[in-house]
């Protein structure tokens, strides 16, 4: 999936399973290029729907399920600052889900941890309308968290001085 418009379409007709089965409105939080892909933030092909798990119960799998290829990414093991859903931008076109892409400088943090050719395209082109003092800030926050897997720190912390000196953060 490639385009905003194939993306969208998968939400809306997960919206209507979700009608369609009684399954209650939940809340979805997309990250990754799906993410940029909805909040409009770049168009780089994605084959795959990121988002956070929220501990959805056996209820919404059926709804989710409809993602197809998906990776649901456990909190613990996910590069986001406690304070992510407050930056988190709502799909208002979709009426039932609630649908988010997280920031831009949420993303941008998160692609820390890995810094791929893939990642570092990604970040060229978020780093363009980021506010380089909320990406400190959600730095801060991710290295104050202590419920992050120790792994998941350290390979943070290895690729974080690459990162400031790239973009001068």
């Amino acid at each position: 999936m490639n385009d905003y418009k194939s993306i969208t379409e998968v939400i809306f007709d997960m919206e209507k399973v979700a009608q369609a089965l009684n399954v209650p409105s939940f809340p979805i939080y997309f990250l990754g290029g799906s993410a940029c892909i909805l909040g409009k933030y770049s168009d780089r092909a994605t084959r795959d729907f990121d988002f956070v798990d929220l501990h959805y119960s056996s209820l919404y799998g059926k709804v989710l399920r409809y993602l197809n290829d998906f990776d649901m990414l456990e909190y613990e093991s996910t590069i986001l600052a406690p304070s992510y859903k407050e930056r988190a931008y709502k799909l208002e076109q979709f009426k039932y889900l609630q649908i988010f892409a997280l920031s831009r400088e949420d993303i941008l943090v998160s692609k820390i941890i890995r810094m791929e050719p893939k990642d570092i395209e990604d970040m060229d082109i978020l780093i363009q309308k980021c506010d380089k003092t909320v990406i400190l800030s959600i730095i801060k926050e991710v290295l104050n968290r202590q419920d992050l897997f120790d792994t998941k720190r350290e390979a943070f912390l290895r690729n974080l001085p690459a990162f400031t000196e790239k973009y001068h953060v």
